[in-house]
Order: structure tokens, then C-alpha cells, then sequence
């Protein structure tokens, strides 16, 4: 490193002394585990500042203060000891935010408010040992990740200050040398400018643009319009295969038929009922998603919800006392996916995923106080060799995407209360990253109003960039082989400690209350979450603040960078609401005025190079058709009916259920995640009821989160509890089945908790692979979606929000059908209770639901049982709960058992069906000797008697015990001896968690 040039650009190098080492000893660890590279004999890596423009004083200080802690850290100047290693560096690519580099210009700045200081940072890797060319071009693929990051010199720049060429004007389509103007073009020279412009759009919305422009502006357009048009209508802004029309929908003849027929038809009912004589009203995904909250609504079941135009997030209107005043609260709930940009840069593709769900509830001015993620992922356990052209690794996948949802919500101090990873191969397709948040504020402090003539909008909160362009078209396209090579801007890194600032800012209520509407900068940028905001809009894009020089209008206009606001406030209230931003270190400025005429106009160097009327914006593009043909589940697959994985059904067919209860243990979908979750910080804010592993040792694995609303002032026991439900392989069976068993699923979890499930408000997710014009292909997400019909009307309980994704394909492999359910409900504190086992002795209940001859839940009856295990708990009979999956009983048991080490002695009469076939909503509870009379009074009230049994007892040798029934052996419950029977085992506690 000594032939470095010296100049203004200081260096330095800080590395890790040995002992806190780890990220280089992992890093060493995977390339001799992972990459199968046995000459490596030390890893070494060091990040690498360049700094300019400061002084020696300040970066004196700085060098021990901001760029190293002395304790744990050696620090190099200008160069190190290489020692023979072979050395790379690697940095983020031009126009990614770098958060290590701003962080220390900002702390440099504290030391001196008078330094101007620019700052840019690299990963030096230092590779010791005997290894070929290939092995290190190995291990820099493992390193680099080309979406984000390229290999960067080692020589010192003689300067950081960055040239940026003048943006020329934006392209406006005509005069264009050998075509004709854009109005003027023939069909076939019309779809060679669309396929060269890489658009989301259909060529059919291409046409309806040129006739629009030709009919009506009677003008060309301009490169912007087109990108501000294609931005728009995306998938991800105005779900347009959510829209589509649904013309012929026929149903594949099978036993199922008749079921899927009839809530079908019921569907077509209540659609004639709702929109009686309104021919814009069509049938549609987005219809089907909407309807049943559209009638429970008008049947009277929906009146907490919060009625507005603004909301992006579901809302809720709750009482709650404080002091012992009744005060209304909103609380607002809301689910986010970052599938595509997680799949191909998995850190900032996670941590943006967090940060645009805090941002829809943050827009409604209520505090963000609880997260959940929830992800799906192949196997990240298979070698790197199998890893599909293309892709990346999944376990690199799966890593740096918990890194990087985990680094947002700990910076930014919101506590992740759940964290869940769902395994299945065909996730190999993309990634499923969803992040749900919680959020509440008084009611009092938020105002919902309309947007006047003359009212500003100011841009709050980071700085515009290229890192976002395309992300909201990006992720509604299909994807292949390519993808990652031309989708780095469609990326972006988080500033997690700005989206601070903002909530910091709006929890106040002076300032929440003067903000008349806001909306957050998801995908689309300037165009989409400033035009949102009022029918007629003047937008001036020279106002701006970017992060660098050299952008031009269009990219302006359609950058989503994140962690920015757009807020209406009236124009007698700016300056207070400026001063009010500055309060905060946030930077705000006026960059629109509210206008009569209802257009979007956006002006950049003095032109106008976006004038689009809100009537064509809102037509959202061309009317799309298609056809409809629905798959029947085979019934001989029927996966209710299965016994677990393929080697648990072996063992249980070979009679040996304690080697197929081990096998259960260590299927991916059922083993431990905790190294995982432990990522993540559950207690942030102290609001969390409980952590996500409970009992004495925090092995028990909770199925919900549970914190209490925060109250800034005052005392309050107001809970509010969230759990998700939905199972990979059933979905994948049948998506109609799947989403009425995510749908009881996530309701099971809450009551299990200790929640009321007549409460219960849903959103769901909906991910499913890209569609085309085979009607087929439209089979599974119209499937699923009626499934979530007849659940949501057999309940009486809405979904009032969800999100769909519909990109779900990488080449030929699609991901599983995949309808997440999310569910919320408002408790006390003292209505909670934990899964873990409490204490020997007490019976284990299983509570069990009926299901029809399509194996549908028998919703009158599952209403009457889980009112009737609210009862038990509230009346102490029911002290812990679990809500069985697609797992069985014993996985169900031993989760519960393994938080206070205490076993489970399971009678005699229980099937080996019941411990490893699926039991979606069953509960099994644990409760004391004493109070199983009240448990059998309040069952036979209900008429319930039928649907208890009792399948076992806590025992205190921290063993699971199966096969014999313990009266007949002359043994205590809690000590059964071990008489042979065929199918007899016992388990030790060690032995299980071992698995």
C-alpha cells in the first residue's frame, strides 16, 4: 500500500482488533464452509474513509471520535501492513446512498458546525493464505453484490469533489431523425419505440397515451410524461392486474367445484346488490379483494373504521382510557412487501421494505411503535453451487435481508415484536420480504382534510437521488436471467435516522394538527406522492433538494428515495410549519401550490415538461381483459389429510413416532429461528408485552405480538395484538383452501393469545406469479381471493387493507400462491396471556372446530368455540394457549414445552394423526386440575362439549412421553414408566432441542 499518492484526500483504515473481530472471522467461516475454500488462513477487513475539507484539529478529534472507537478498534493512516494478502476494496455504486459516509459528515459537523467536510467510505478486504486467482474471484463474487456495489481502486483519488455534466432538456418525441412524430406513428413503428423504452406499461396503454395526446392535447408528449404515465399505472401505484376486468370465468370440473361455484356466485350477488345499475362497476381482483368489507360495512359490522381519502393505511377508531378518561385513538395497521428489490440486493431491498411501511401510517400522523416481518425463502441451508444463474445465494439472501430489516428498525427504535421466516423451494423465483407496523395517535391531533386552491405542499424530510428510479415499474415487471444486471436503480439504501426525525416531528401534536394531508414518497416519487394530493398541482422540480448535481427533470420526477414527505398545509401556516421542521434538523422546502384546474403539472428550468389532466391519469391506462379459468385441487392430495414432510410420513408409517416427532423438529418450517429473531429488538420503546420467545430459558416461540398503544403522557393497560397466518404447501395444494386457513389461522393466534376474535380487523398480502393472457394463469390469485371471500363473510370480519404483489416469476418457476393474513384486535393488558407451559400437572385441552365435506371450517361453530376459549381465559381456567398449524400437535406441544422445560405426557387415545397432520385452528391449552369444571361448564353452555378432549398432562422430567397410558403402568401423570409398547417413545428436552 506504500506507493499511495498523497494529496488534500486524507486516508485512514479501521479495523477491529482480533478479539471483536467477528464480522471478519464469519466472513472467513463462509468462504471455508460455504464457498469450499480450504487456503484462506485469515481474513482481515478494515473500512476505508477518504476525507477532504476538514481541518487537522477537527480530524484529530475526529479520528478517535468518529471514524474509530479506540477501545475495540486499530486505526491506520494513509496505509496498512498488507502482510502479502491479497487485497480488494469494494464501495457502493455512484448515486447509492452511503449511510456510513453521511453519518460521519454529520458527526464530523458536530465537532465543528463550521466544516463542510465530504466524506466517502469503501470495505477493504485483506485475504491471507495460499489461493488461486479463481478462489479470490470466488470470494470477491461472494462480497460484491453488482445490483449495489463494484470493486474500486486501491489507488487514493487526488479529490472526492464529484463533476456532474449538465442535464440536457428533456426529450420531447418529435423531430426525432428517421421517425415521425409520436401522434403521427403507425402501429408497427409505435411498438418499436415502446419496446425500446423498457416501460411496465402494455402496449395496449401505449395506444391509449398516443390517442389521448393525438385527441385531446392534440401536442407530443415528453420522455417525462411517458415515465411519470408508465409510473402511474405500475402494478405497485395503481394495481393494474388487480383491475383487470374478469369477463369468462369458468371452473374446471372436480369435487371441489361445487364449493368454489357458490361463493362465487355469492361474490356476484352481492356485487348486483352493491352497484345496482352502475356500469363502472366490473368484476375484477381488486373487487373480490374489496367486497366483503363493502358489505359488512353496509350490514353494520364495520363502524370503528376510520372513514377518509387519505389514509394509506388501514385505520381504526378505538376508545381507550388514559388516566381513566375515555379518549378515542386511531390506530393504524399496515403490511408492505419489497419482493424485487429484496431479491436483488437483499440488505437495502429489506430495510426499505420496513421503512415504506412505517411511512403509510406516519403519513397519517399516528407514531409507529410495533413491527412484524414476516419472509419467504428457499432452502438457505443448500450449497452455493446450486445457486440458479442470475440469482443470489439464498443463504445470502436470507441474511442480509434480516441484516438489513433489522439495522432500519433498531435504528430507528422500533421494536420488530414477531419475526417469522417461511421456507418452500419455489421461493427461489423471488424472495417474499413483508414488513406489517402498528401505529396509533389521538384522535384529536389529526385532521383529514381536502387540499384548497392555494395551498402549499411542502417536501419534507431526505434528499432525491437516482437510487429509487424504477422501483414501483421494476418490481411490477417479470424477471429472468438479466434482472440484476440492469435494476441497480431500482434500489435504494434507507436513512432510517431521518425517518426518525419525521416521526419525532409528527407525534407532536401542534404540528400534526396543522397538516391538512400528507402522503409518503413510496414508489414513483415526486409524480405519485405529491401528485396524489390534489386534483390540480403545480409542481416546481428546480425546488428540489437532491443529493448531487447532474439530475435532469425526468429523473426529478419520478425518484422515490425514500424518507420524505409531501405535506398540504395551509399557506398561513408554512412558516410555522418550517420552523417546526427546522426544530427537528429536517430540511424543508415549498415545492407546490394547489391549483383550481385539475391537472398535474410539473415544471423544471422554466418549461413545463409534465401537463397531464387528472381524468387521463385516473383512467389508469387502458382498459385491461382477460378470461378466467379456475384449477380444482386434487382431492388425493389433499394436504389437511397428509402426515407432515416426506420423513415424518415415513416414520410414522414404520411405526416409530419418536424418530418421526424428531424428524418433525428438525423440518426448516418447524425448527428453531431464534438465532434469527434475536436480530431483531423486540423490547425498543418498552410498549412489548412479551418478547418472542417466552418462559424461563425464552425458548417458547410466540405465534402474534402483543405492546401497548403509546400513550405519550399518562398511564393506559390498551394492547394491541397482531398475528399473521398462511402455509406455503396448503396454498400450493389449493389457493382457495390456503387463503380461508390463513384467514382462521391468524385468528386462532390471536385468541390463543388472549384476544377476542369478534375484534379482529384483517389486511392481507397477496403475492402471486406474473400474469399473461392464458386464462389459466389467473386461476390462483381469483382462487385465493374467494377463499378470503367466504372467510371474511363466514366470520363477519373484514379486511380493511392489503397489498398485492403480482411479479412473482423468474423465468419459468413461479412462487407459491401465497395470501398472507394479517389480524389485528385492540385488548387490555391483563386479557394476555403466553404460550409457554406453566407448571406439572396441569391438563393440555385441545380444543378442535368442525369442517364440512370440502374440509372447510364450519364457521358458526368456530365462532361459539373461540368465544368460549375467551371465556376460559378470562375467567384464569385457560393459563397458556397454541394455536395449531400445518404442523400438528406435536410440534404445537413441544414449542410450548421447551420455554420452562417442562414435558408433556400425552394420553393413550391420541392419534398419531392429530400429532402430525395438519390442525389448522385447533387450540391446545394448558389448564389447571382445578379449573376444568369451569372449562366443561362454559363448553356445555355453548353446546361445545364435543369439541374438547383431553389429550395429555405437564409433566416435571422435561420429557416428551407417548404410547401408554400411565393409570394402567401404576404411574403418576407426570411420571409414566417406560412399559414397551409398539408405539411408545420418550423424548428427552435435550434430545428434542437438540433437533
Amino acid at each position: 500500500m506504500s506507493n499511495e499518492k498523497m494529496g488534500s484526500v486524507r486516508r485512514v483504515y479501521v479495523e477491529k482488533k482480533p478479539a471483536f473481530a467477528v464480522k471478519a472471522k464469519e466472513l472467513q467461516a463462509e468462504i471455508a464452509g460455504y464457498l469450499g475454500i480450504s487456503g484462506v488462513t485469515r481474513v482481515r477487513e478494515l473500512v476505508r474513509y477518504d476525507i477532504e475539507n476538514i481541518s487537522e484539529d477537527v480530524y484529530k478529534k475526529a479520528l478517535v471520535t468518529v471514524f474509530s472507537e479506540p477501545p475495540v478498534d486499530d486505526i491506520y493512516e494513509e496505509k496498512f501492513d498488507v502482510n502479502g494478502a491479497k487485497v480488494f476494496s469494494v464501495e457502493f455504486l455512484p448515486g447509492q446512498f452511503d449511510q456510513r459516509a453521511d453519518s460521519a459528515e454529520q458527526c464530523v459537523k458536530l465537532l465543528n458546525e463550521e466544516e463542510e467536510p465530504i466524506i466517502r467510505t469503501a470495505v477493504t478486504y485483506a485475504i491471507e493464505g495460499e489461493i488461486t486467482d479463481a478462489e479470490l474471484a470466488a470470494i470477491k463474487e461472494h462480497c460484491i453484490n453488482p445490483v449495489d456495489s463494484r470493486e474500486t481502486g486501491l489507488e487514493k483519488p487526488e479529490t472526492l469533489v464529484q463533476s456532474f455534466d449538465e442535464p440536457e432538456d428533456v426529450i420531447i418525441f418529435e423531430n426525432m431523425p428517421g421517425r415521425r412524430d409520436f401522434m403521427d406513428m403507425p402501429q408497427t413503428e409505435l411498438k418499436e419505440l415502446y419496446d425500446s423504452l423498457n416501460l411496465a406499461m402494455t402496449f395496449k396503454d401505449f395506444l391509449h397515451i398516443q390517442k389521448y395526446f393525438a385527441g385531446e392535447e392534440k401536442r407530443n408528449p415528453s420522455m417525462t410524461e411517458i415515465r411519470v404515465l408508465d409510473t402511474y399505472w405500475s402494478d405497485h401505484c395503481r394495481h393494474t392486474t388487480f383491475s383487470t376486468e374478469l369477463k369468462n370465468v369458468t371452473f374446471d370440473d372436480g369435487y371441489f367445484r361445487p364449493v368454489m361455484e357458490e361463493t362465487y356466485q355469492d361474490y356476484l350477488n352481492t356485487h348486483k346488490n352493491l352497484y345496482e345499475g352502475r356500469s363502472d362497476k366490473f368484476v375484477c381482483l381488486m373487487d373480490i379483494a374489496l367486497m366483503a368489507m363493502k358489505r359488512l360495512k353496509k350490514e353494520g359490522k364495520l363502524a370503528d373504521q376510520e372513514e377518509s381519502d387519505e389514509i394509506n393505511a388501514c385505520s381504526i377508531v378505538v376508545p381507550i382510557e388514559v388516566d381513566g378518561v375515555t379518549e378515542e385513538w386511531l390506530v393504524n395497521f399496515k403490511n408492505e412487501t419489497h419482493n424485487h428489490p429484496t431479491e436483488i440486493e437483499p440488505f437495502g431491498g429489506a430495510a426499505t421494505c420496513l421503512g415504506g411501511a412505517i411511512r403509510d401510517p406516519l403519513s397519517g400522523r399516528t407514531y409507529v411503535y410495533q413491527a412484524m416481518r414476516v419472509t419467504g425463502a428457499a432452502d438457505p441451508t443448500v450449497s452455493v453451487k446450486d445457486t440458479i444463474e442470475g440469482k443470489l445465494p439464498q443463504k445470502k439472501l436470507v441474511r442480509e435481508a434480516a441484516h438489513g430489516y433489522s439495522s432500519y428498525g433498531n435504528q430507528i427504535g422500533l421494536a420488530t415484536g414477531y419475526v417469522k421466516e417461511v421456507y418452500h423451494p419455489n421461493y427461489v423465483a423471488k424472495r417474499m420480504e413483508i414488513g406489517a407496523v402498528l401505529g396509533a395517535a389521538p384522535r384529536r391531533a389529526v385532521q383529514r382534510l381536502t387540499s384548497d386552491p392555494g395551498d402549499i405542499i411542502i417536501l419534507l424530510g431526505g434528499r432525491t437521488g437516482r437510487d429509487g428510479i424504477g422501483g414501483a415499474t421494476g418490481s411490477s415487471k417479470a424477471h429472468n436471467t438479466e434482472s440484476t444486471a440492469v435494476c441497480g436503480a431500482e434500489v435504494q439504501k434507507g436513512n432510517p435516522p431521518t425517518e426518525r426525525k419525521i416521526q419525532r416531528l409528527f407525534r407532536r401534536e401542534e404540528v400534526a394538527h396543522i397538516i391538512k394531508k400528507c402522503n409518503d414518497f413510496g414508489a414513483g416519487g415526486v409524480s405519485v406522492a405529491i401528485g396524489e394530493l390534489a386534483d390540480g398541482l403545480r409542481v416546481q422540480l428546480d425546488k428540489v433538494p437532491k443529493k448531487y448535481a447532474g439530475l435532469d427533470g425526468t429523473e426529478l420526477a419520478i425518484s422515490e428515495s425514500q424518507e420524505r414527505m409531501a405535506v398540504v398545509v395551509a399557506p398561513e401556516d408554512v412558516e410555522k410549519f418550517l420552523g417546526y421542521a427546522k426544530e427537528e434538523n429536517l430540511e424543508a422546502i415549498e415545492v407546490a401550490v394547489v391549483t383550481r384546474e385539475p391537472r398535474l403539472v410539473l415544471e423544471w428550468r422554466g418549461k413545463e415538461i409534465v401537463n397531464l389532466s387528472r381524468a387521463f391519469l385516473d383512467t389508469n391506462g387502458a382498459h385491461q381483459e382477460t378470461n378466467v379459468a379456475v384449477d380444482m385441487p386434487d382431492p388425493k392430495e389433499n394436504y389437511l389429510n397428509k402426515i407432515g414432510t416426506p420423513a415424518v410420513a415415513e416414520a410414522v408409517a414404520g411405526n416409530d413416532v419418536k424418530k418421526a416427532w424428531l424428524a418433525e423438529l428438525a423440518d426448516l418450517n418447524v425448527c428453531s429461528q431464534k438465532g434469527l429473531v434475536e436480530m431483531f429488538d423486540s423490547s425498543i420503546g418498552a410498549g412489548s408485552i412479551y418478547m418472542p420467545y417466552g418462559g424461563k430459558y425464552q425458548l417458547t416461540e410466540t405465534q402474534s405480538m402483543v405492546a401497548k398503544i403509546p400513550v405519550a403522557k399518562g398511564k393506559s393497560d390498551a394492547v394491541t395484538m397482531m398475528a399473521y397466518g398462511f402455509d406455503p404447501y396448503l396454498s400450493s395444494w389449493s389457493p382457495y383452501h390456503g387463503a380461508v386457513y390463513a384467514v382462521l389461522e391468524s385468528l386462532s393466534r390471536i385468541v390463543a393469545a388472549g384476544g377476542d376474535y369478534s375484534r379482529v380487523r384483517f389486511t392481507f398480502q397477496e403475492y402471486f406469479r406474473r400474469m399473461s393472457e392464458e386464462p389459466k394463469r389467473w386461476s390462483q390469485p381469483f382462487a385465493a381471493l374467494l377463499g378470503a371471500y367466504d372467510a371474511q363473510i363466514g366470520f363477519g370480519l373484514p379486511s380493511i387493507g392489503g397489498k398485492d404483489s403480482m411479479s412473482g416469476s423468474f423465468n419459468d418457476i413461479d412462487v407459491p400462491p401465497t395470501l398472507v393474513s394479517f389480524a389485528v384486535d385492540v385488548a387490555k393488558e391483563q386479557d394476555i396471556i403466553t404460550p409457554e407451559l406453566k407448571a406439572a400437572g396441569n391438563q393440555l385441552m385441545l380444543f378442535t372446530i368442525e369442517k364440512d365435506a370440502y374440509d372447510l371450517p364450519v364457521y358458526e361453530q368456530v365462532m361459539k368455540l373461540y368465544a368460549a376459549v375467551h371465556a376460559m381465559i378470562q375467567e384464569g381456567a385457560v393459563i397458556s394457549a397454541y394455536a395449531l398449524d400445518g404442523k400438528g400437535l406435536a410440534a404445537a406441544v413441544s414449542k410450548m414445552s421447551f420455554g420452562n422445560k417442562l414435558g408433556v405426557t400425552l394420553e393413550k387415545g391420541v392419534s398419531v394423526d392429530t400429532l402430525f397432520a395438519p390442525g389448522f385452528g385447533n387450540i391446545v391449552a394448558e389448564v389447571p386440575t382445578e379449573k376444568a369444571a369451569a372449562v366443561k361448564e362454559i363448553l356445555e353452555k355453548a353446546g361445545l362439549e364435543g369439541n374438547v378432549s383431553l389429550v395429555g398432562y405437564v409433566n416435571a422430567e422435561a420429557s416428551f412421553i407417548y404410547g401408554n397410558d400411565a393409570s394402567e403402568a401404576g404411574e403418576s401423570k407426570s411420571g409414566v414408566s417406560e412399559a414397551q409398547s409398539a408405539a411408545y417413545m420418550k423424548i428427552s428436552m435435550d434430545e428434542a432441542l437438540e433437533e
